[in-house]
């Protein structure tokens, strides 16, 4: 006898059991709550299992037979998945789902660009974001959540490949009154004596802090944020200086002060910006042309959403 069920209800199921709530899996994939239950009660009445523990004003737990069911259900989504990508392969079309990841300190300046510029180009391609820490970009990238990222190349495994598009040299970042902002470059040397605001994201921050470690210097850290929209508005504010390596096209805080970028004298590593992606992943139609299109639209002297002129001052 066949099965009787659908891979749009597969689908709900997984929202469902990952989010713990028909109301949050029904925001995720933008699906009315009463679809997503009958979908539930479907699969539950064609395999004779419960899913799912309901209680009251707790949500939904999956039960022991949803837990295997879940991670099932999962591999042939993926599957599905594949075999679409498979199909695109076979007629040439560039077509299909995109998972791109995407460094959390400058997603929301670069991202959108990049993302319209493909869509307009790929119609086809259904892309999904998300903005992440680098660390986090690593792991979904080890577990094929995303197909690409684009970051940093800080610590980047031996399992996975970086593909570098431009370099972004460290800028110290200061508030309009700090007595270092009128300089034309400043130093790790003298960045040394004043408070710093750390940006404080997993790898990044390790980075920022070897640039103090190579001139023997400890920055002194008064303040400390993983959001870089609050470091730029404490900044402005006064409660210290921070060091970056992009520059927005406005040179305002959130909030409106006025913020100044002075380049960094005797660095030696800047960091460079690309994609990272797992082994055999640049073989996927829709992969390689995500990565042809970033390498056109990103240099070191042009980068969507940045402001690339101040660099060659």
């Amino acid at each position: 006898m066949p099965l009787r069920f659908t891979l749009r209800q597969l689908e709900y199921f997984v929202a469902v059991g990952e989010a713990g709530s028909i109301a949050l899996a029904s925001e995720r994939v933008n699906v009315s709550s009463p679809s997503i239950s009958a979908a539930l009660s479907q699969l539950e009445n064609e395999f004779g299992l419960q899913l799912f523990v309901r209680r009251h004003a707790h949500g939904l737990s999956l039960t022991q037979a949803g837990k295997q069911f879940m991670a099932q259900a999962r591999t042939v989504l993926d599957e599905a998945q594949r075999l679409k990508r498979l199909a695109g392969d076979i007629s040439g079309q560039v077509q299909g789902p995109l998972a791109v990841g995407c460094l959390v300190t400058f997603a929301q300046i670069v991202v959108p660009g990049l993302r319209r510029e493909f869509e307009a180009a790929h119609p086809r391609v259904q892309i999904r974001q998300a903005e992440l820490d680098q660390s986090k970009l690593i792991e979904q990238l080890r577990l094929a959540e995303i197909d690409v990222a684009l970051t940093y190349d800080l610590q980047i495994p031996t399992d996975l490949s970086f593909i570098p598009l431009a370099e972004l040299p460290p800028y110290a970042l200061f508030g309009e009154d700090h007595p270092l902002a009128r300089q034309k470059s400043v130093s790790i040397q003298e960045l040394a004596e004043y408070p710093m605001v750390l940006l404080d994201l997993p790898l990044s921050s390790e980075y920022f802090r070897s640039l103090f470690s190579e001139c023997g210097r400890v920055p002194k850290i008064s303040e400390r944020t993983q959001d870089m929209a609050v470091m730029r508005g404490l900044v402005a504010n006064g409660f210290g200086y921070s060091i970056a390596n992009i520059r927005p096209m406005s040179d305002r805080a959130p909030d409106g002060r006025k913020l100044c970028y002075v380049p960094l004298s005797g660095v030696s590593r800047p960091l460079r910006l690309g994609l990272l992606i797992a082994d055999g992943a640049a073989q996927v139609l829709t992969v390689k042309a995500f990565i042809a299109h970033s390498q056109a639209a990103i240099s070191s002297h042009s980068i969507p959403g940045l402001n690339m002129a101040a660099r060659q001052e």
